[in-house]
């Protein structure tokens, strides 16, 4: 068990992750006298990696995953070792900037019923546009499915200080997201059976049905390499998509919604799958298929965590909901930017 010193642990989950700490832990390190604990936790790699942080970054915890069980499952375990009042998920392919945390700090601190955060999130290799998790604030739309303002698909945004503002969101992202730690344990922590994309939704959306607020904080910025640990447009991030997304809605959407949601988004994946047929993609025709069959054989276990998760609803707070459909006013109406959605999230207060 890690005691940390401070309030805040920042806990980087690490697989064969050198390249990336040799070029952010020591910002990160630097950093750290605004408040926090640094934690690696080294999820079983294959190379020196763990021996090298002991040895160049003493100052850093250290955490040894025996097996790779993926992402979620590595973070899962180590925050049971780890005390602290919050807790900040920080990929290692993340570089933080001076004064990043205290913005976030600040926040939790001052804004009622406030259980999770993330910072502004911009791509590390072009620093002027939003990158892909999370960019400044992330939602659920009327079917479902997940955007973040600054990125809506595959259309990437340039920051010119659009979204310097304090929200409420659906989700923060899991690259870097700062939580109570009591209030994470409470719901239950991360589902590991999600692998490695959307857990960090799961977690928060069990924290909205408890009542809770989830926000994006634009003071605090970060950067972030991306697709290190699934690549972006890989079969792999596609068959997460599909079928993480079907486990999300099964877990903690309201039953009257499921009724005739399931229904629509079974017919909705199967046009994607014909889009991809008719564009010679058979491949990943064949993941979303293959996604469906993974959710359905494990029905029984996604109705079991929907029981558990049930239990912890008290009020669903409904910050972060775009009350339309996202793919309709993206692809249809050509809506490719957030500015042209005419909708605007809550302010946190």
């Amino acid at each position: 068990m890690i005691t940390c010193t401070h309030d805040t642990a920042v806990v980087i989950l690490s697989y064969n992750g050198r390249k990336w700490h040799d070029l952010f832990l020591p910002g990160i390190i630097a950093e750290a006298e605004t408040g926090y604990d640094v934690i690696v936790v080294d999820n079983a790699s294959t190379d020196d990696t763990l021996q090298y942080v002991q040895e160049q970054y003493p100052s850093v915890k250290t955490i040894q995953i025996a097996v790779n069980k993926g992402f979620a499952h590595g973070y899962a375990e180590a925050l049971k070792l780890i005390q602290a009042k919050y807790y900040i998920l920080l990929s290692a392919d993340f570089e933080v900037s001076p004064g990043w945390y205290t913005p976030l700090l600040n926040a939790m601190q001052r804004y009622q019923g406030l259980a999770a955060c993330q910072p502004k999130i911009l791509y590390w290799r072009d620093k002027e546009y939003f990158e892909y998790a999370g960019a400044a604030g992330a939602f659920k739309d009327s079917l479902g499915y997940l955007f973040c303002r600054g990125r809506i698909f595959d259309t990437l945004e340039k920051d010119h200080g659009q979204y310097n503002d304090d929200i409420e969101v659906f989700w923060a992202s899991g690259g870097c997201l700062m939580v109570r730690a009591d209030l994470y344990h409470k719901v239950g922590g991360l589902d590991d059976e999600l692998y490695a994309h959307m857990e960090e939704v799961d977690l928060c959306w069990r924290l909205k049905n408890a009542g809770y607020k989830i926000g994006y904080i634009s003071g605090s910025t970060v950067y972030h390499v991306g697709g290190s640990v699934i690549s972006y447009g890989s079969p792999q991030k596609l068959f997460y998509n599909f079928r993480n997304n079907l486990i999300l809605l099964l877990k903690n959407e309201r039953t009257s919604t499921l009724l005739w949601l399931f229904p629509v988004r079974f017919v909705l994946d199967g046009v994607a799958g014909a889009h991809y047929i008719l564009k010679g993609q058979f491949r990943e025709t064949y993941t979303i298929i293959r996604a469906h069959f993974s959710f359905y054989g494990k029905l029984g276990l996604w109705i079991k965590r929907r029981k558990a998760a049930k239990k912890l609803i008290t009020h669903r707070d409904e910050g972060g909901l775009f009350p339309r459909s996202i793919v309709w006013n993206y692809f249809g109406l050509r809506k490719k930017t957030f500015d042209k959605l005419k909708w605007e999230p809550k302010r946190l207060s």
